[in-house]
């Protein structure tokens, strides 16, 4: 049986209500400096995937980190025209001062897995055409087949969506001043590793 549309608000609610009850009093104080303060000092750029939440995987407070998530953690190439990716962009690098850049992708991605499994996507065409995003990405593969394939696209799209990051004009400019670095991560879902991708040779960039 599906789920009824309102037990996921339900929990929502309930969630609030937990939130406010118990979580909320104990740090109350950072609360109050972060009504007047917003000073993240990492932009983390992950995929959409409701298993993966950043916070949670670097056990960040609010606060510390801005967050862009988009479908396969990727990140379109600088280009003309209002872009909400660019944009959140820009605004970490050029008015928060941001100083880590993380793209941090992950194993079993949806967005991988369809692309190295040739999924037809006619159905979801706004989806198909994201994923062109990846086409650099699956040129960098060697291989596309099977999990291993898919777990070989998963690091190339990292690596790709750091080269596309650095074509912003904010963060070539502070890659330039040496006021930035970035960095690929893949987060494994099932033993909660996180694994950093060696980025520096092919990126001009380092990897934490």
């Amino acid at each position: 049986m599906g789920r009824h549309p309102a037990e996921g608000i339900d929990r929502l609610a309930e969630g609030i209500d937990r939130f406010r009850r118990e979580v909320f009093p104990a740090k109350a104080g950072l609360f109050a400096r972060l009504a007047t303060t917003h000073r993240p000092r990492t932009l983390f750029i992950g995929c959409s995937d409701a298993r993966v939440v950043p916070e949670l995987v670097t056990q960040q407070d609010p606060g510390e980190l801005f967050v862009i998530r988009t479908a396969g953690n990727l990140v379109p190439a600088h280009a003309p025209g209002p872009d909400g990716v660019a944009a959140g962009i820009e605004y970490a690098v050029a008015v928060l001062g941001v100083t880590d850049i993380v793209v941090c992708g992950h194993s079993a991605c949806g967005a991988m897995t369809a692309l190295a499994e040739g999924h037809d996507l006619t159905g979801t065409p706004a989806l198909a055409a994201w994923l062109r995003h990846a086409d650099a990405s699956r040129a960098r593969a060697t291989t596309t087949e099977g999990e291993e394939g898919i777990s070989a696209l998963v690091r190339e799209n990292v690596a790709a969506q750091l080269a596309n990051l650095a074509t912003h004009p904010s963060v070539a400019r502070a890659l330039a001043e040496g006021t930035v670095r970035l960095h690929g991560w893949v987060f494994d879902i099932p033993t909660g590793a996180v694994a950093a991708l060696d980025t520096a040779d092919r990126q001009g960039c380092s990897a934490a």
